[in-house]
């Protein structure tokens, strides 16, 4: 009997070296692959010792060897995917090349060239070797600056930079080239490049460097490629979990901080969080304060990319009498409006993840003014044809304050109620406003 648990697991195969303390190599690979419900595997390259602070030492493993463990691993299981991560030298890269060149599923290459701490992962030869025959192979490529730098022979300073080198890599023959932003600029903006066109990825850039994140983040788009995900799903699913890993990287020696590529997010204490806000919210808001459309409350997952990560009232909260009441309850995806307003604002501060709309009225904006409130507005008559609304005015608000403000209205147009709109870092953070100005 099989006790309810799954009979089957899809498979990815990591080729890399080996982390001593845990945090990059094979070992943030594995962590990151089971973060995705992915079986992870592994054809080791190299043995090295090292720490959060230093790499000792590398010890390549005799090619022999490395042929072996691809022998073992793929006659036995059903690999989906496969990325590379430490090769170290160009007879590793050609063994390696020599055993993926057949194979049918997506091959990421991560071309790892120099350590987190600094330290140089390379023997002379493995750049070349890298471009003449692995890189051609490669369905998605993901090189940071400082490796895109090495591989293309310019110096990639900016963004105009970044494009540049997409281009010489895809034309070295990876179908896809992903350059890493996370060492340039304010937003850690990666861009992907399939041939045609450009795709950017904003992140928010956290302080200070983090053990494995490289490895990790190419080690999640290849479990999405295995779950059959196309490419710029697959990069942007695996985008949100290393931002989370940032967020929630934790310290486990005297150097660097560790990826947390498995953190698990908890989808119940969000709804949890924004279901308490809405039955205190019941318990106070005078009911001149509803909005003639109703009124909804959302709180997003942390990173959430769509709708279906911002939980919210599926129903609105309105005017019942001489008090305020729900018509629904709080679920995953059940706002596109409030969604919309929280992703768009999400977009430049990452950070915050709720927001509420309230009924406009003058008195209140001059009260979020008296509680030193930062208040910004849009003008919907400037909107342009087929955007989104709360999508395009959020935005505008945004980009015209410099930085999220509490507080976005507008003045409405025909046909559309004006509207005040609360925003903050989570629920009890919105309420908090609410009952300054009311």
């Amino acid at each position: 009997m099989s006790m309810g648990f799954p009979l089957h697991m899809i498979a990815a195969l990591t080729v890399a070296g080996s982390d001593s303390s845990g945090g990059a190599g094979v070992q943030a690979d594995i962590k990151a692959f089971a973060s995705a419900d992915v079986h992870g595997c592994a054809v080791l390259t190299s043995v090295t010792a090292q720490n959060t602070q230093a790499v000792r030492s590398i010890y390549p493993l005799p090619v022999s060897l490395i042929e072996e463990q691809f022998a073992a691993v793929l006659t036995d299981l059903d690999v989906k995917a496969a990325k590379t991560g430490l090769l170290y030298s160009a007879e590793i890269v050609s063994a390696v090349s020599g055993v993926l060149k057949d194979k049918d599923f997506p091959i990421v290459v991560d071309p790892v060239l120099v350590a987190t701490v600094g330290d140089s992962l390379h023997s002379t030869g493995l750049v070349d070797g890298l471009k003449g025959e692995l890189i051609p192979m490669a369905d998605l490529l993901t090189p940071n600056i400082y490796e895109a730098s090495a591989l293309t022979g310019i110096e990639v300073k900016d963004m105009e930079d970044v494009k540049k080198a997409c281009s010489i890599l895809h034309g070295l023959g990876s179908e896809n080239v992903l350059v890493k932003g996370g060492h340039l600029g304010d937003d850690a903006t990666d861009i992907l490049f399939d041939g045609s066109t450009y795709m950017e990825f904003k992140g928010h850039r956290f302080e200070g460097d983090v053990h494995g994140s490289g490895c990790a983040f190419s080690a999640l788009i290849a479990a999405n490629l295995a779950r059959q995900m196309g490419m710029e799903e697959s990069v942007r699913r695996a985008k949100r979990r290393i931002s989370l890993g940032f967020q929630f990287g934790y310290e486990v020696g005297k150097g660097a901080r560790v990826i947390n590529s498995h953190h698990v997010v908890d989808r119940y204490s969000v709804w949890k969080d924004l279901f308490d806000a809405i039955e205190s919210l019941k318990s106070f808001l005078p009911v001149e304060n509803v909005a003639e459309v109703g009124m909804n409350f959302g709180y997003a997952l942390p990173f959430a990319t769509d709708a279906s990560e911002v939980c919210a009232l599926r129903g609105r909260l309105i005017r019942v009498g001489d008090s305020v009441g729900s018509t629904g309850c709080p679920d995953f995806g059940a706002s596109e409006h409030v969604s919309r307003i929280i992703l768009a604002a999400a977009e430049f501060n990452p950070l915050i993840r709720s927001a509420i709309n309230l009924k406009y009225k003058e008195e209140t904006l001059h009260s979020c003014e008296a509680a030193d409130l930062v208040v910004a507005s849009f003008d919907r008559s400037e909107e342009p044809e087929g955007v989104s609304s709360m999508e395009w005015g959020t935005r505008q608000a945004i980009t015209d304050t410099g930085s999220v403000p509490d507080v976005i209205y507008d003045e409405g147009t025909k046909g559309k109620e004006p509207m005040i709109r609360l925003l903050g870092r989570n629920p009890a953070d919105v309420l908090s406003k609410l009952k300054k100005i009311i």
